[in-house]
């Protein structure tokens, strides 16, 4: 078969409101994660550097902040970013209900 489907929301979530869609979906070099978020709610900095891949953020519902290499960088419903893999990003949600998209490949 040349294609996977899944729901998001039928993966058991990795962390508290982070489905990881890589392995439903079978993915060999892209990485895909559904974050839903309420205010308040804040991840972990972190990079690539080591696996070398980039990362696009696309916030599709709410507010948040993604913090690259100490530049904050604020988010509206539909902005996308994207990220070198060795930049340093940590991600902060600023509205209840908030919804994202992270792609990531080297």
């Amino acid at each position: 078969m040349g294609y996977d489907t899944t729901a998001y929301d039928d993966v058991e979530p990795r962390a508290p409101g982070m489905y990881f869609l890589r392995d439903a979906l079978d993915c060999e070099k892209l990485g895909v994660t559904v974050v839903e978020a309420d205010d308040g709610w804040e991840g972990m900095e972190h990079d690539h550097a080591d696996a070398g891949h980039e990362e696009v953020y696309v916030l599709l519902h709410g507010a948040a902040t993604l913090t690259v290499d100490g530049e904050a960088v604020e988010l509206a419903p539909g902005d996308a970013v994207r990220v070198d893999g060795d930049a340093t990003r940590d991600l902060s949600f600023a509205a209840d209900g908030s919804k994202m998209v992270i792609a990531g490949a080297p």
